[in-house]
C-alpha cells in the first residue's frame, strides 16, 4: 500500500523558513515524479513543483520559483521542499503526491500539512 506522509509544516513569520518533508513507502518510485501542491482556505488545490524521482527535471510554479527548492533523498525515499522567504499568500494546506512519470494524472497523494505564514 502506497503511502505518503507529509511532516513539517508550522507556524513561521513572514520572511521565515519551512522544510516540509514527505516520506513515500510502498512501492519504489523508479520513473515516478513527486509533486507538491497547496489548497489556501476558498481556493482551489494549485501545483507548486515537481521533481522526477531521478532528480532530473524540476519544475516551479511562478509563485514560488526562486524561494522554494524541491528535493529527494532515494535513500530515505523522501522528498523536501525548503520554503525561503515565505509571505502570507503561502499559508495553505501543502500536500506532496507522486504520478508515473508518462503520466499527467497524480495518482498518490498525502494527507497534508498546515504551513500559515504571519504577516
Amino acid at each position: 500500500q502506497v503511502q505518503l506522509v507529509e511532516s513539517g509544516g508550522g507556524l513561521v513569520q513572514a520572511g521565515g523558513s519551512l522544510r516540509l518533508s514527505c516520506a513515500a513507502s510502498g512501492r519504489t518510485f523508479d520513473g515516478y515524479v513527486m509533486g507538491w501542491f497547496r489548497q489556501a482556505p476558498g481556493k482551489e488545490r494549485e501545483f507548486v513543483t515537481s521533481i522526477r524521482w531521478s532528480g532530473l527535471g524540476t519544475l516551479y510554479s511562478d509563485s514560488v520559483k526562486g524561494r522554494f527548492t524541491i528535493s529527494r533523498d532515494n535513500a530515505k525515499n523522501t522528498v523536501y521542499l525548503q520554503m525561503n522567504k515565505l509571505k502570507p499568500e503561502d499559508t495553505a494546506v501543502y500536500y506532496c503526491a507522486a504520478r508515473v512519470a508518462t503520466s499527467y494524472e497524480y495518482t498518490y497523494w498525502g494527507q497534508g500539512t498546515q504551513v500559515t505564514v504571519s504577516s
